[in-house]
Parts: C-alpha cells; sequence; structure tokens
C-alpha cells in the first residue's frame, strides 16, 4: 500500500488564510507563510493554497505568496484558485509551486486539461471537485461552490482521469466545515472507479474521521483545514494513530 498523505488546505482571501463552514461564514486563520512553516516543520506532507477571493488583478499577488512559500517550506504545495490558461500555470510553477489545482475552468473548458497535461506533464495537474448531493445525485458545483450544474460527480472524474489530469481533489459541499467526518461512500465509489490519486476534503473534525477515510474511503490522500489551523489535530499525534491502524504514513 502507497504511503497515505495528510495535506493542510489554506484557504487564501486577501492574503489571509480563512475558514468557514459551508464554503461560507469566512473567519480568519492567520498568516499563510507562517503556517506553511509551521506545517512543513511538524510533518504536513503536502500543503494545498486556494485563492478564494482570485481575479486576474491579483495574479501577480498570488504568484509573490507562491514564492515566499517556496522559499520556507521543503515539501511540495499545489496552489489553485482563479487558474484558466497556460500562462496562469506557467508563473506559478516558476514562482516554486509544485502542483496546480483547477476547478471551474476545466468544467467550462474541459480541453483546458488536455492542453496543462500535455504543456507540463500529469504530475503537475490537480482538477478540484466540488460537489454536492441532491435528490441522491452528487451534483457538481462550480465557483467555490455557488453555481451548480447538471454534472455528474462521477462521469466527471472518469473524463478528468481520461484527459490525464494526475489527481483529483474531491470536496463534499455537504460535509465541509461540519467536522462530521468526509464523505466517504462517494470517496470509495471515486477510489475504485479511478486510477489516479483522490484527495478527500470536507469533514474532518477528530483523529477517528481521517482513519476512516483511508480504511473506508479508500482515500490516497486527506485534506483539511480549521483542525489544523486552530491546532485541534497534531501532525505527530494523527500520524501516530494512522500508523496504530495499519495505515502507512511518512513520519
Amino acid at each position: 500500500m502507497l504511503t497515505k498523505r495528510i495535506i493542510p488546505c489554506l484557504d487564501i482571501k486577501d492574503g489571509r488564510t480563512v475558514k468557514g463552514i459551508n464554503f461560507i461564514d469566512l473567519r480568519d486563520a492567520g498568516d499563510p507563510v507562517e503556517l506553511a512553516e509551521i506545517y512543513a516543520r511538524e510533518g504536513a506532507d503536502e500543503l494545498v493554497f486556494l485563492d478564494i477571493s482570485a481575479t486576474e488583478e491579483k495574479r501577480k499577488t498570488l504568484a509573490k505568496l507562491v514564492r515566499h512559500v517556496a522559499e520556507k517550506v521543503n515539501i511540495p504545495f499545489t496552489v489553485g484558485g482563479g487558474i484558466s490558461s497556460i500562462e496562469d500555470v506557467d508563473i506559478l510553477l516558476h514562482n516554486g509551486a509544485d502542483k496546480v489545482s483547477i476547478n471551474s475552468s476545466a468544467v467550462k473548458n474541459p480541453k483546458l486539461i488536455d492542453d496543462l497535461v500535455a504543456k507540463f506533464g500529469s504530475q503537475c495537474i490537480v482538477v478540484a471537485i466540488d460537489a454536492k448531493k441532491i435528490e441522491d445525485t452528487w451534483k457538481v458545483h462550480l465557483v467555490g461552490g455557488k453555481v451548480p450544474t447538471e454534472i455528474e460527480l462521477f462521469s466527471w472524474a472518469a473524463e478528468v482521469e481520461e484527459r490525464g489530469a494526475g489527481e483529483i481533489l474531491f470536496t463534499s459541499m455537504d460535509h465541509d466545515g461540519t467536522k462530521n467526518g468526509f464523505a466517504n461512500k462517494a470517496l470509495k465509489k471515486l477510489s475504485t472507479e479511478r486510477n489516479i490519486p483522490i484527495i478527500a476534503s470536507g469533514g474532518a473534525g477528530n483523529i477517528d474521521h481521517f482513519v476512516d477515510t483511508f480504511l473506508e474511503g479508500r482515500a490516497d490522500a486527506a485534506l483539511a483545514a480549521s483542525v489544523f489551523h486552530f491546532k485541534e489535530i497534531g501532525f505527530k499525534e494523527l500520524k501516530t494513530v494512522l500508523r496504530q491502524n495499519g495505515i502507512p504514513v511518512r513520519l
């Protein structure tokens, strides 16, 4: 079994880390560069930065943040938020990002996945999927969860893999920020059907939730925010329990 990864997620708005519930009610969680440095030192395997206020005007600001993070951390990190072109990706990778995450832009223009994979390689391209369960069907949502679509989660995930993406970051909007656990049934289906890594996101509240998403949801990585930002779970403690449950992790 491959080593499972623990990934803190830092949602960035106006240069600060924020955290909400069900994608709303944001509160400040600290300086992203300082948090990144602490997480890298304490045992995080990777980091994800999502600029939830991304606009064309803020692209230079995001590149500057990426550069500062790259100077401080020695673990891989992914950057997302408003990325819609080869140029956007080129800027972020050249400033030190290891991977980029695309979401709404990929749904609106699926060929973007093909183009980015051809230019930068599968290993650099993560497709994030935000979905909400509506009448027993997981429907993909865009623009930070604000815009519903008729696109079904599992068929979109299949297309994402076919087009060459290296990983899928699946966030359950129903679980996001609730601290009631991950969407393990959906994760198990994704992990079983797809041959690329699936990152679980949305719902982490305690260590047992991480154990469950690896054992029941068969996730390849687990992403969380507030439990790390507000020091509710420590990386060493978390990984010790994961190992005790037979889950391989890097200590």
